[in-house]
């Protein structure tokens, strides 16, 4: 199975009501691990990357590193970059071939977003590719993207008028969640998400995934989150992986970095395919 379309698999999972995981990558050994969870569990994935890692590994090693992992691959995958409020950096993504983007114009007023969103879905559509959008911000910072204040909710009006008007293919709704660690059990606003679908069907992104309860996870995806974020929890796995095998080597005076590499490695990809297990797309793949 090649490369598809992010639309493709995410059409799929909306359809049947599970969520396939979006997980943002960091280095050539996390997206390898994600892509190797995928295969085991037979389950389609959307690999992500941020905007930071996209200028910290550079565009072309970071789609090199794509193109030759996903050689041959025998699942549904795609490659899609999250929250980029830089023009420039979308068409540069979506011209190596980026399958997806997040344009992520949320600080700015709706109907400037909507301008500049229906540009950017044109230009994704010129190549093949697909568009997620958002007009409100989620709460958090994320790779150096985003804001800890809580942006003002649109009216489902609103919503709908973006999604119509600009026919972005995914949308991302801010519904109480938020980027990072929850202090306490989050309250959402599931019922938004209904709204949205019932009046539009369209494939839910949701963010901030890492922290909700497994309940939280199953509604949401029962409702039509079909694309379930997850970065938190893999920064936090790829370091502690990281920290405990080091003070372990530290202890044995044992400095061994293919050790290393192959521990964190199996965390990763455990992390990775507990949550494909979590939102039902194990088995999924066609």
């Amino acid at each position: 199975m090649p490369v598809v379309p992010t639309r493709e698999i995410l059409d799929r999972a909306f359809a049947e009501r599970y969520g396939v995981a979006a997980i943002n990558v960091v280095n050539d050994l996390s997206m390898e691990a994600v892509l190797a969870a995928a295969v085991q569990e037979r389950a389609p994935v959307i690999v992500q990357t941020s905007v930071k890692t996209v200028k910290s590994i550079g565009l072309d090693l970071l789609f090199a590193m794509w193109r030759e992992m996903t050689a041959g691959i025998e699942v549904p995958v795609a490659l899609h970059l999250d929250h980029c409020p830089e023009r420039q950096v979308i068409t540069d993504c979506l011209r190596k071939g980026w399958n997806s983007v997040l344009f992520d114009a949320s600080a700015l007023p709706v109907e400037e977003n909507q301008r500049q969103t229906v540009e950017v879905v044109a230009e994704a559509r010129a190549v093949g590719a697909h568009v997620e959008g958002e007009i409100e911000s989620i709460t958090g910072v994320e790779d150096g993207v985003g804001s800890d204040e809580e942006a003002e909710r649109q009216s489902l009006e609103t919503a709908l008028t973006f999604i119509r008007t600009t026919g972005v293919d995914v949308f991302a709704p801010a519904i109480g969640n938020a980027h990072g660690r929850y202090k306490a059990e989050p309250k959402l606003d599931a019922q938004r998400v209904t709204d949205i679908v019932e009046a539009e069907p369209i494939p839910i992104a949701l963010h901030g995934g890492t922290g909700m309860t497994d309940a939280q996870f199953a509604d949401l995806i029962a409702r039509g989150c079909a694309k379930v974020n997850i970065s938190t929890a893999l920064k936090v796995t790829f370091m502690q992986s990281n920290l405990e095998y080091l003070r372990g080597a530290e202890r044995r005076d044992s400095w061994d970095p293919p050790s290393l590499f192959k521990a964190v490695r199996a965390d990763v990809l455990e992390m990775s395919a507990d949550f494909m297990r979590q939102f039902g797309s194990a088995g999924k793949a066609w």
